[in-house]
């Protein structure tokens, strides 16, 4: 059990590695900021009708800080 729990953990902080070094490397295209502007709205439409709760909306704001 604890085997595959190491293998997930490493897979995971290999993919992570690999999207940071691929993300850091092209600035956003238009076609890629309009796709995130896309996603925002929808994002603010299902917190319309799901507001999130203090944990969810710290996440965000941490995963907003390393992706931006």
């Amino acid at each position: 059990m604890n085997r595959s729990r190491a293998r997930i953990a490493a897979a995971l902080a290999l993919s992570l590695g690999v999207l940071i070094v691929s993300n850091g490397c092209q600035p956003a295209g238009p076609a890629e900021r309009a796709g995130q502007n896309l996603d925002k709205a929808a994002s603010n439409a299902a917190d319309a009708l799901n507001p999130k709760g203090p944990m969810e909306k710290a996440g965000e704001k941490v995963d907003n800080a390393i992706n931006h």
